[in-house]
């Protein structure tokens, strides 16, 4: 029965690689879905009337956010707005 051990062994590997495929998606996700959250906006952040933001970036020293009528507005971190570049 030298084909029933060969057998016994296929499905045994097989079954290891399944549950080595299975903890690698596993572990995968875990790290895609634990990344740290984002920044907190400053609290005294008002955008101007009538404008909704698009898109929020954060970055060094500023605050970017792009409205949905496509201005770009730059706060500094205390919340103030510093500079306004209008859609083109």
């Amino acid at each position: 029965m030298p084909e029933l051990r060969w057998l016994r062994v296929l499905v045994t590997v097989l079954a290891g690689a399944m549950v080595l495929g299975v903890t690698s998606i596993a572990a995968i996700l875990w790290l895609r879905l634990s990344e740290p959250p984002l920044p907190v906006l400053p609290a005294g952040i008002a955008l101007p009337a009538g404008t909704s933001p698009a898109a929020v970036t954060f970055a060094r020293d500023w605050t970017v956010v792009v409205t949905d009528a496509g201005e770009i507005l730059l706060f500094a971190r205390d919340g103030s707005l510093k500079r306004r570049v209008p859609a083109d």
